[in-house]
């Protein structure tokens, strides 16, 4: 069984940086795709970015500019750097793949944004 571990939310205030990290239990080369979702309180699921095996990526427009997300093949982890954090950017951020297979989703690391 896949499995997807992100970490490396917490609280920051608006203005600030976080970088999260979603560490996957197989080479992340054999993922067609691996993206970030986020979900906020009374909000649907939201794709933020994404990043395929030939390195594409897309972002969502309201974190174009200042999200990044990329991949570690040696580390099998893919990051997500959000910089210039806003408070609307509060949410559980979650990591998704796909393989082919299937869809696979990590449990959800908390990003809250407040002075």
């Amino acid at each position: 069984q896949v499995q997807l571990v992100e970490s490396g939310g917490g609280l920051v205030q608006p203005g600030g940086s976080l970088r999260l990290s979603c560490a996957a239990s197989k080479s992340i080369y054999t993922f067609n795709v691996m993206g970030w979702y986020r979900q906020a309180p009374g909000k649907q699921r939201e794709l933020v970015a994404y990043v395929t095996n030939i390195d594409y990526t897309n972002y969502a427009d309201s974190v174009k500019g200042r999200f990044t997300i990329s991949r570690d093949n040696a580390k099998n982890t893919v990051y997500l750097q959000m910089n210039s954090l806003k408070p609307e950017d509060t949410a559980v951020y979650y990591c998704k793949a796909y393989d082919g297979l299937g869809d696979y989703w990590g449990q959800g690391t908390q990003v809250t944004v407040s002075s």
